[in-house]
């Protein structure tokens, strides 16, 4: 694919070159005017490794700044990979939304922004919005894939997962499935359209750029286990040799479960505030009009707790953590298996 430079347009500037030969370690400058520092720029942290010929991929996390699984596997990988372990290009970008990262806060703690919301961003916006502008008009023109790493956050637990966008082009989504299988999560799962994204995430700026994608939903609930960092760490290296960059021995394959999401009756909301009690736990296999959670009213601990139903039959894939909820928060959300 033909590099779009598009650089000159954005206000942020990589301190390295990110097409030489080789690995280096560098920053993207954010410039930023505070009281502090009246002439400063906030230091995103960025990777080159590259040894001639092959695929160009561009890896992130800390899209959202809470999830650590991505940041750490990543780091990991940073120090590990030397350019005679590849073929091609490999742009690591760790802590996308850096000053979020830094407060271990979904959404950054300058603009309130949240990034997966913000593409394709703003080149004279907001902080965030000016960081989703050089991600999507700057950075990823040329790379053939991307990866988005993501789990749940403060306020979510997930199974383990891999996930991609639905496409209507059949070789692409043999491409996705591909790398979904190779990257073995215990789940995968398609989407119609990324959760609550409206065009505006990672995964769509990667369409519009013509860079096929792929995300991951690695645990969350503001920890990191053993388990989900192994799922992180082996997957990235066996999809990385799946599409030919990383050479040499890798992480034996493991098998995942190919499911889809679809519309809002895979989700289950709070319908009023108070406190949350799941009535199920990650895993379980449940049915339509089957209880899957009381809010209790700790407020007024004499009325009778509300008992939310499944609108449907499917796999519990992700569960709210904190028990303190609002109308209209998230409390699960299902899976159901890939017919055929």
């Amino acid at each position: 694919m033909q590099r779009t430079d598009l650089s000159a347009m954005s206000r942020l500037s990589a301190d390295i070159d990110l097409l030489a030969e080789g690995k280096a370690t560098g920053f993207v400058r954010v410039p930023h005017s505070v009281h502090r520092s009246a002439y400063g720029w906030i230091p995103i942290p960025i990777v080159r490794i590259k040894n001639g010929e092959g695929p160009s991929v561009l890896m992130q996390a800390g899209n959202h700044g809470d999830e650590w699984e991505g940041q750490i596997g990543l780091g990991n990988l940073i120090r590990a990979l030397q350019p005679k372990d590849i073929k091609g290009r490999l742009v690591i970008l760790p802590s996308a939304n850096f000053p979020a990262a830094m407060e271990g806060r979904r959404t950054s703690p300058i603009d309130e922004g949240n990034l997966n919301r913000s593409f394709p961003g703003d080149a004279e916006g907001t902080i965030t919005q000016q960081i989703a502008y050089f991600i999507e008009h700057s950075l990823l023109p040329g790379f053939d894939y991307s990866f988005d790493f993501h789990s749940g956050g403060s306020s979510l637990t997930y199974i383990p997962s891999a996930l991609a966008a639905r496409s209507e082009d059949p070789a692409q989504m043999k491409k996705v499935i591909g790398m979904l299988k190779a990257f073995g999560a215990p789940v995968s799962y398609i989407a119609d359209a990324p959760i609550g994204g409206g065009g505006k995430t990672f995964t769509s700026a990667s369409a519009r750029q013509g860079v096929i994608s792929m995300g991951t939903e690695l645990g969350g609930g503001g920890l990191v286990t053993p388990g989900s960092l192994k799922v992180a760490e082996d997957g990235m290296r066996r999809v990385l040799a799946h599409i030919g960059l990383l050479q040499g021995p890798v992480p034996a394959p493991t098998q995942t479960r190919l499911t889809e999401i679809g519309g809002d009756d895979y989700y289950v909301y709070a319908t009023d505030s108070g406190l949350f009690e799941p009535l199920v736990d990650l895993g379980a296999e449940v049915k339509k009009g089957q209880p899957a959670a009381r809010i209790h009213f700790h407020h007024t601990p004499w009325r009778e707790p509300e008992v939310v139903p499944f609108k449907r039959d499917g796999l519990v894939l992700c569960k709210r953590v904190p028990a303190r909820c609002e109308r209209g928060d998230c409390l699960f959300h299902l899976a159901t298996d890939v017919a055929g």
